[in-house]
């Protein structure tokens, strides 16, 4: 079973609803971490020789364009996720796509390859949002990994937990989607493979939910952000149970990350869903351009 290997490649401050980091006009100021820990991820992919997609935040691909081309040149995808990473369903359809387009531009500028997929923010497409499915088809996207098929803060969508087409649009044209992964642990359906989840969770609980999920047939998909690895990264105020949430479990969370690269297959969103990823990017093995 080959499994779909994601991370989120945003700094640390861009945290959905925490006013002490809410002004993107103050995030230039504050100290950063992606680019150090984003090609950290890149050496450790390299040395595993395995294959993943960076759903990257077009804030980011714009203060950092080198990002995006070591991330190519290492042969990875690069798909977005979003530009200000703001949640989808607080947002109207023109708004959404002003913001979409912005990120897909400036990605394809950089790293001379077709976006093809999107992540959103907190994984907010939430019921009353699937006309963000139709945006996504205006500006020639051919994936989706945005639902999550449980209750969450943010988020949670109703949906089939394998890899399906999305049919829900008011266009009704179908959209492939990649769901994020989950398992039911006694009552509660959680996910066990990215961010908050897989730092909380034991290494044997993990590995439970792997071979649940194979069991049935269906890949897993893993989604970790640069912070995910910094258990030195900066603190800012914010209510408990979202600090809980955002710190638990740090030091922890590269050698889980290394178990699951020795143990499982890995690719690509794109590669797993079957559909193609366009041309190579046009630049040399340094990722310069």
């Amino acid at each position: 079973m080959i499994n779909a290997l994601s991370f989120d490649i945003e700094d640390w401050f861009h945290m959905v609803e925490i006013d002490a980091v809410a002004d993107p006009s103050k995030w230039g100021d504050l100290p950063s971490i992606v680019v150090e820990r984003t090609r950290w991820i890149v050496e450790v992919l390299e040395e595993k020789g395995v294959r993943a997609t960076f759903f990257l935040l077009g804030w980011v691909a714009r203060r950092h364009p080198e990002l995006a081309k070591v991330i190519a040149a290492h042969g990875h995808e690069l798909a977005s996720h979003a530009f200000w990473h703001l949640r989808v369903d607080r947002m109207t359809p023109e708004a959404f796509r002003e913001e979409l387009k912005q990120s897909i531009d400036v990605i394809e500028d950089q790293c001379g390859r077709k976006v093809l997929g999107f992540r959103a923010p907190s994984f907010s497409i939430t019921p009353g949002a699937e006309w963000a499915f139709d945006v996504m088809h205006e500006l020639g996207l051919e994936y989706d990994a945005s639902l999550f098929p449980a209750p969450r803060g943010h988020g949670g969508y109703p949906c089939p937990p394998e890899p399906h087409r999305f049919t829900a649009a008011p266009s009704g044209r179908a959209m492939p989607e990649l769901p994020m992964t989950t398992v039911r642990y006694g009552r509660l359906r959680l996910a066990f493979s990215g961010g908050g989840y897989l730092r909380l969770l034991p290494a044997p609980l993990i590995r439970h939910g792997f071979r649940h999920v194979h069991r049935r047939g269906r890949p897993v998909v893993v989604y970790l952000h640069p912070r995910d690895f910094a258990p030195d990264c900066p603190r800012v105020p914010m209510p408990l149970h979202r600090r809980f949430k955002c710190y638990v479990g740090l030091r922890s969370t590269e050698s889980k990350f290394r178990m699951m690269l020795d143990r499982y297959r890995f690719d690509t969103c794109a590669a797993v869903l079957g559909i193609g990823e366009g041309e190579e990017p046009r630049m040399d093995t340094d990722g310069h351009g």
